[in-house]
């Protein structure tokens, strides 16, 4: 099994930013978010699932996932989104699987933003967080998505604390700063994640 170093973050911490500097140093990134919506593309079973049981108004009129429609659907209903997620969950692990086998970077950068929520982390050999303050986080989100500061303070009610997340890192980026501090930052890790990924592999043919 390839190397694998889980990235995550809050909203608005720039777990994309970091993702792409990776990218550029020739790692493969497997992000669970772009893997969500792949699996729920029009003519796929888990979209025609999705129509089934909440309706057409799930679907937009180019037929794609009308993504806010539904994440206000299961917003509020515990029971609805533990059906999307029994759902989708299994399609989304069969695809991460299948991306980790076809890598070729000598470690693989996984980027999951609910790691923590999910109890994903022990799925991976390495944790980096993105760690933001969450005034920069309403910020971020507030200008980004264009929503009210309500809504920003919904959404990150929703999700983790920021020492939660923190109490299973074994990296962080402290991405408070400029963009350019993160290159030298990443370009470290690096370093780090290839030594890491090297006696891994050694151990695994020893």
């Amino acid at each position: 099994m390839v190397y694998t170093v889980a990235l995550t973050g809050g909203i608005g911490s720039g777990k994309t930013t970091v993702a792409n500097a990776f990218a550029d140093l020739g790692v493969n990134v497997i992000d669970a978010d772009i893997i969500a919506r792949q699996v729920v593309e029009p003519g796929t079973p888990a979209l025609q699932a999705i129509v089934s049981r909440f309706g057409a108004e799930m679907c937009l009129p180019d037929g794609s996932l009308n993504r806010r429609q539904l994440r206000e659907h299961i917003f509020t209903d515990a029971a609805e989104k533990s059906w999307l997620n029994a759902l989708l969950h299994p399609l989304i692990q069969q695809e991460t699987q299948r991306q980790m086998q076809l890598a070729t970077s000598p470690y693989v950068l996984w980027v999951v933003p609910l790691l923590v929520e999910n109890k994903l982390w022990h799925k991976a050999d390495r944790v980096l967080v993105v760690d933001v303050s969450e005034e920069t986080q309403l910020t971020r989100t507030i200008q980004r998505d264009t929503v009210s500061e309500h809504h920003a303070k919904q959404i990150l009610a929703a999700q983790v604390t920021r020492e939660q997340r923190l109490a299973v890192a074994d990296d962080v980026i402290d991405n408070n700063g400029a963009p350019d501090a993160i290159a030298l930052d990443v370009a470290r890790l690096h370093a780090r994640y290839l030594k890491l990924a090297h006696q891994a592999d050694s151990q695994e043919k020893s």
